[in-house]
């Protein structure tokens, strides 16, 4: 006898009716979720700030450029790494909705890009890119946690047939055949989860004498070997990944576990609370 799990969850949780002619709007489990890792996010950064003595006045600056950037990074790179053909050729549906792709890669290099541009003008405070990017990589962590169980919720990003008794039918998803499959996204959730509160406590520990680079090394490296490896319990996202040997997810991979080997190589010459 075989044992799974049915998962038959609903993405959407109400919906507003129409008002005016404006409307309806479904509210989602994902966009929820989302959502709230910024909220929470925020929170924990004001609480970085306070403890590091730097400007709370900051902060919804420091949200604006992330939730840009994040949202403006997620959907370039989806086209870019997986639907190129659409983004040069109708390059407004990037911007416009539904925002039905995000890719967490190109996420990652829109933080990057927000990160640098937000500490430019920011090193008198201390508030520089390595300083920042230590920090908000616990908040990317918590974030990832909970876009991943928005994922879930979506049934959506689905994983390979399996036997194991912790296998899910997703009965919400018509794309691929209804038989047990890994919850990958369920597994990327928790292991982000994990990640949250090792950067948190080492944060923590060190708080300003953090070495630079060091959070965001082991972000870099935990994360991306991980989505590696998990990638093999996955379906692909799109058809022309079936021609290679590894799939876009994990050659976008490599190169950012060598960025987190290199971050925190680079650590270990930095003295504690250098201001690098």
């Amino acid at each position: 006898m075989i044992s799974y799990i049915l998962w038959d969850v609903n993405p959407e949780i109400f919906t507003i009716p129409e008002f005016f002619g404006i409307g309806p709007f479904p509210i989602r489990w994902y966009g929820l979720l989302f959502a709230a890792g910024f909220l929470i996010g925020q929170q924990i950064m004001i609480h970085v700030f306070k403890k590091e003595g730097k400007p709370l006045e900051d902060i919804d600056s420091l949200t604006l450029y992330m939730v840009i950037a994040t949202v403006a990074g997620a959907r370039i790179g989806h086209y870019l790494f997986y639907q190129p053909e659409i983004l040069f050729k109708n390059p407004l549906e990037v911007i416009l909705p539904p925002y039905a792709g995000l890719a967490s890669h190109g996420a990652i290099i829109g933080i990057i890009t927000g990160l640098y541009l937000y500490s430019r003008s920011r090193k008198a405070t201390g508030q520089t890119f390595l300083w920042v990017a230590d920090r908000m990589v616990i908040l990317v962590a918590l974030a990832g946690a909970f876009i991943r169980f928005g994922n879930l919720m979506n049934s959506e990003i689905v994983g390979k047939p399996t036997l194991k008794p912790w296998g899910v039918i997703f009965m919400q998803n018509t794309e691929f055949q209804q038989i047990p499959r890994h919850a990958a996204q369920l597994y990327e959730s928790i292991t982000c989860f994990v990640l949250f509160w090792i950067l948190l406590f080492l944060w923590n520990k060190y708080k300003a004498a953090t070495p630079r680079g060091l959070l965001v090394g082991i972000f870099f490296v935990w994360i991306f070997t991980l989505r590696f490896l998990y990638e093999f319990l996955k379906e692909n996202q799109e058809a022309f990944e079936a021609n290679y040997l590894l799939n876009m997810g994990q050659m976008l991979s490599i190169p950012a576990v060598l960025l987190g080997l290199y971050f925190i190589l680079n650590s270990r010459n930095k003295p504690l609370g250098s201001a690098a």
